[in-house]
């Protein structure tokens, strides 16, 4: 954590309204892009992230500041977000073992390199993604937007979630097979639509 967060932090903690609204500045579209993934609606996501700073700043005297900002901050935007869903009575699983290779969801080219076709289907497929990933369990959800969108270790996510590491790599390894699945099916059905509008 840099100094400068630090001190702001401080000065937060002993009530300083101003350091919050520079927290706030800092984190809310980090914040957002959480909630938005896991959620899947910007409404409830920029409840969540509401929520989540109203909680933020009502319990900022017990953050503990041996551990990261971001750890803390990060586990009650994902556990708001985790709440929100199993009100919505989304299925939840939880499992065990297996190492996971690493991979990535993302691959982002600059759009100044894309003519505009290839920025459609760049779209189309960040679209798929994002739907694919709003079809998973939300502990599944959670942990693969945290590793492969937020870009945190395992460490981290076993501590922003309160798992074992065992059991976010678990997660992990379940959650791609889940994903995979999910979106060949999607790109079956893309390809076809695609058949259909040829003939």
């Amino acid at each position: 954590m840099e100094v400068s967060e630090i001190k702001l932090i401080k000065r937060a903690k002993r009530g300083d309204q101003q350091a919050f609204a520079e927290i706030v500045e800092r984190y809310k579209d980090k914040l957002y892009n959480v909630a938005f993934r896991m959620l899947g609606n910007r409404q409830e996501a920029e409840d969540a992230v509401q929520e989540a700073f109203l909680r933020a700043y009502a319990n900022l005297k017990t953050y503990d500041s041996s551990y990261k900002f971001t750890t803390w901050i990060y586990r009650i935007i994902t556990n708001l977000s985790i709440d929100r869903l199993r009100k919505r009575k989304i299925d939840e699983s939880l499992d065990a073992a297996n190492d996971p290779d690493e991979i990535s969801l993302y691959h982002t080219i600059s759009s100044d390199e894309l003519t505009p076709e290839e920025e459609i289907v760049r779209s189309e497929t960040q679209d798929e993604v994002q739907s694919a990933i709003l079809q998973l369990p939300p502990a599944y959800r959670a942990t693969i937007l945290l590793k492969y969108v937020h870009d945190r270790s395992v460490q981290e996510i076993s501590e922003i979630l309160r798992i074992p590491a065992a059991t976010v790599k678990t997660r992990l390894h379940r959650g791609r097979e889940a994903l995979k699945g999910i979106l060949e099916e999607i790109m079956g059905r893309s390809n076809s639509k695609q058949k259909i509008r040829k003939v």
